[in-house]
């Protein structure tokens, strides 16, 4: 995990990322990915020029998906549905974070000191720049926010979704369309019969439990994309944090028990630790 404040040397600006890695290496991969992801964000940042051929990149069906007032998303045709007077600003994080992803992919597979062909890595990461934030997310971890309704309880908002390769019925139907138009197959193991998993059109193998990835190019030509889904969001005084966690966390606790638990912090350092030791 990292946490990177004024970042690009820009105040008020924080990134934060968490990466999950799976297979032999995996470990190296969630490390390396850790190193050089918010490097090429920045640099992406800086030299921000156009965001119209990334655009068409993004695989998301706003429909699939839980919004709110303060959170809009880009829509798989490539059109972008950002409606404020911070456009320009908007756009430009958005399409700075889908190129660092795009480009940390291409550099995993010219890698020669690490074999990424049967492992990769999870990111979640997220770029807060004053009252924007921007989260970017391949694979099974996951954002949350903790925020503040109508009756002033604190509650979870998911920011982003879980990109597994569950059964059809369960999975984003944009992401369901994407695996069947790659011939890709989706089933669990006889004694794993509740963990789908991807496997090649013609080979019981991988067998990888998410559907985009960092690293894995042995599925890359397949079903497997390394293109984040992405969400914006405009914060207001009734949102107060933001919970980036691998499925380790997720899959024992619900959101409505992670937000508590956070919220029962006395400070910032705690709140990362452990949620046994917060009890």
């Amino acid at each position: 995990m990292i946490v990177w404040e004024n970042f690009g040397s820009m105040e008020d600006t924080v990134f934060c990322g968490v990466f999950d890695g799976h297979g032999p290496y995996g470990h190296v991969i969630a490390k390396r990915v850790r190193d050089l992801l918010p490097l090429k964000l920045g640099s992406h940042l800086e030299s921000y020029l156009s965001c119209e051929e990334v655009l068409k990149e993004i695989s998301l069906n706003t429909a699939d998906r839980m919004t709110s007032d303060s959170v809009v998303q880009i829509s798989g045709n490539g059109e972008s549905r950002v409606y404020n007077e911070d456009q320009d600003m908007v756009q430009m994080m958005l399409t700075s974070i889908v190129k660092a992803y795009r480009f940390m992919d291409k550099e995993l597979k010219m890698q020669v000191d690490v074999d990424c062909f049967c492992s990769g890595t999870t990111a979640v990461t997220m770029v807060k720049q004053g009252q924007h934030l921007v989260v970017g997310n391949i694979g099974d971890s996951r954002a949350v926010l903790g925020t503040r309704n109508k009756e002033n309880k604190l509650v979870p908002f998911q920011l982003t979704e879980d990109l597994k390769p569950d059964v059809p019925v369960l999975m984003l139907p944009s992401e369901a369309a994407r695996i069947k138009r790659c011939r890709g197959r989706i089933f669990a193991l006889r004694d794993e019969p509740g963990v789908s998993r991807l496997w090649l059109p013609n080979h019981n193998s991988p067998g990888l439990a998410m559907a985009r990835a960092f690293g894995d190019f042995c599925l890359k030509d397949f079903i497997l994309i390394s293109v984040p889904d992405v969400s914006y969001g405009r914060l207001t005084e009734k949102d107060e944090f933001v919970v980036l966690a691998t499925d380790w966390i997720w899959d024992v606790l619900t959101n409505e028990e992670v937000v508590e638990i956070v919220a029962k912090a006395p400070t910032r350092c705690t709140a990362g630790r452990p949620w046994w030791k917060l009890q």
